[in-house]
């Protein structure tokens, strides 16, 4: 699953339930699992040292969960997961999505380019040695150097001379750090998927909205060189001979079955304060929901009339879809179980336990209200983050195209043409192209800028505002005049005039690309993320984080008597219990 948890801070829905957590597999309490009806082992569950369930899990595509169900190297996924892929193999002629697909040999299985599939060989608690030289009075600059070093050379340790690779993960905002060493596979193959109607049943291309009855499975293979290493698509590569397989029980489960959950959970942030959950709640969620619901309309209506542009905008209208259904039900329940509330009275028996002891008082008196400006204060600059994300990388595609054309820029800028350079980005660019127009309609992204550009316009903190008028002149507030300059007197909306500009001279390229509305406010707003909203975001997140620190810390201290995990954050995590019915 992409999330195998979708609640913000799911402990507040879920308490006096047993077992709660997204727990790493180094941590388990087997004791507490046994008793619960499991009858493996730790070292089945985890091992460095034997096949165990671990090497069947696999982080596929970088955010979604599989599994290996054969010893042929054959993956499990959701559909949802799987998605992307199928609409890049889907046409009119051969229309997957609709009617699924199901290679009946090998050699019908469709390749992937870009597709990972990961596996962890080994997760390590490297905190003693992240943290070496390091303590309480150590400024915050000189710990993010030192831990940074000390990660590289564990990495440089624990890779040299293999395949594998690996990254010293941040858990608990820096209390801890684990290294995870993994083998990545590059070449995975399409075996199967249903028919969007069994595959997304109901409209639900995610797995945000329950009960489900929805065929959410789609099925590849991977395959190694013919000495089981990863390597990249060839036609003599052959099916992974993993090291272990889940086998599939028919039978199904029973109420009181033991069962588990065990995938890469994305992200959670189940310790922050009330005012966080407040400006998601409040704040974030209520503006993105808004413009998704106005593109979502757009996309909606035109995939309805017409085949072609079904399968166009299948992927892109399920991954803003995605999010868009998590915020709704986010919302509903935190306020629900109002969260905000629960959360305040849970601060209010935090200070008090403070309070209540001298020394942690003198060092932690102000921790909360410290952390409660440090939030508040960084409302506005996370807002015009959440807008550019919305609008820049989920709204209209034109600009983020457009700004794929900077490099070349760059380089024709240059007194001296570096040619070699020069050919690779055309080369670059015009693969980019075709990619580009073979799932993009102008008349639809024209009406997605028409919707999501009052909000962009308007939303955006004053202080985070764009500064537009150096390179548009037309009135910000009028929607329709923006609407012709941008994609009817530009190149970035028709293939035919780009591809006749980019075989152009430099000179010219560079005269009409410069004064290019679309390129010019493409430019603007990265600029203006780049320059402004990202390094205050940063400063702002940098502030928030070294109080939560030590705030995650302390409420496992002081309330040691409850469970605490570590956030999801995209590594490898068990849940488990008993099923039971609804």
């Amino acid at each position: 699953m992409k999330k195998i948890f979708t609640a913000l801070f799911i402990s507040l829905f879920i308490n006096g339930f047993a077992h709660e957590g997204m727990w790493l597999p180094t941590l388990l309490n087997i004791d507490a699992m046994q008793a619960e009806g499991l009858k493996l082992s730790a070292e089945d569950i985890y091992s460095i040292n034997h096949s165990s369930l671990k090497d069947a899990i696999v982080h596929f595509g970088g955010g979604c969960t599989a599994e290996i169900i054969s010893d042929q190297g054959l993956l499990l996924t959701n559909h949802h997961c799987g998605y992307s892929r199928i609409q890049k193999h889907s046409s009119l002629e051969n229309d997957y999505l609709k009617n699924g697909f199901w290679a009946i040999t090998r050699d019908e299985e469709l390749k992937n380019p870009g597709l990972t599939a990961t596996f962890i060989v080994q997760i390590i608690d490297v905190t003693d040695l992240v943290l070496d030289s390091i303590d309480e009075n150590t400024p915050e600059e000189v710990r993010v150097g030192i831990v940074k070093a000390n990660s590289l050379e564990l990495v440089e340790e624990y890779t040299k001379d293999t395949h594998y690779n690996a990254k010293v993960v941040a858990f608990n905002y820096g209390n801890a750090y684990y290294l995870f060493v993994k083998e990545t596979f590059k070449d995975i193959r399409l075996v199967g998927a249903p028919p969007s109607a069994i595959g997304k049943f109901g409209g639900d291309t995610d797995n945000w909205v329950w009960p489900r009855h929805t065929g959410d499975f789609s099925i590849f293979r991977i395959y190694t060189d013919p000495d089981g290493n990863p390597a990249d698509y060839n036609e003599e590569n052959i099916p992974l001979k993993p090291r272990h397989h889940l086998p599939i029980n028919m039978d199904g489960i029973q109420e009181g079955d033991f069962t588990m959950v065990y995938g890469f959970p994305g992200r959670t942030y189940e310790y922050i304060d009330h005012n966080a959950v407040d400006y998601v709640v409040n704040v974030s969620n209520p503006m993105r929901i808004e413009m998704r619901k106005a593109s979502l309309k757009v996309i909606d209506e035109a995939m309805n009339k017409d085949d072609a542009t079904r399968i166009k905008y299948a992927a892109k209208q399920s991954r803003i879809s995605n999010s868009y259904k998590k915020w709704i039900g986010q919302n509903l329940g935190l306020e629900a179980y109002d969260a905000i509330g629960k959360k305040k009275s849970f601060e209010a028996e935090f200070q008090a336990k403070i309070d209540a002891d001298a020394e942690l008082k003198s060092r932690y008196g102000n921790l909360l209200h410290d952390l409660e400006q440090s939030v508040i204060n960084g409302k506005d600059v996370a807002f015009a983050r959440d807008y550019f994300l919305e609008f820049y990388y989920y709204g209209p595609e034109i600009f983020r195209f457009a700004s794929s054309f900077r490099s070349l820029v760059d380089l024709y800028a240059q007194p001296e043409h570096d040619q070699e350079n020069i050919d690779k980005q055309l080369e670059k660019l015009n693969i980019k192209i075709t990619g580009f127009f073979k799932n993009y309609d102008k008349t639809i992204d024209r009406h997605i800028f028409d919707v999501l550009w009052p909000f962009y316009n308007v939303g955006v903190p004053t202080e985070f505002k764009v500064n537009f008028e150096s390179v548009i002149a037309e009135d910000l507030n009028n929607t329709e005049k923006l609407s012709k300059l941008f994609y009817e007197e530009s190149f970035f909306s028709d293939e035919d005039a780009l591809r006749e500009l980019l075989g152009s001279s430099a000179k010219k390229f560079l005269k009409k690309v410069e004064r290019d509305p679309v390129y010019l406010a493409s430019f603007a707003i990265s600029k203006n993320y780049s320059e402004l909203v990202k390094p205050a975001y940063s400063a702002s997140s940098a502030k928030v984080n070294l109080l939560m620190r030590d705030y995650a810390r302390l409420q496992k201290q002081l309330f040691h008597e409850n469970d605490f995990w570590p956030d999801a954050n995209s590594t490898l995590r068990l849940s488990f219990g008993k099923a039971e019915g609804s």
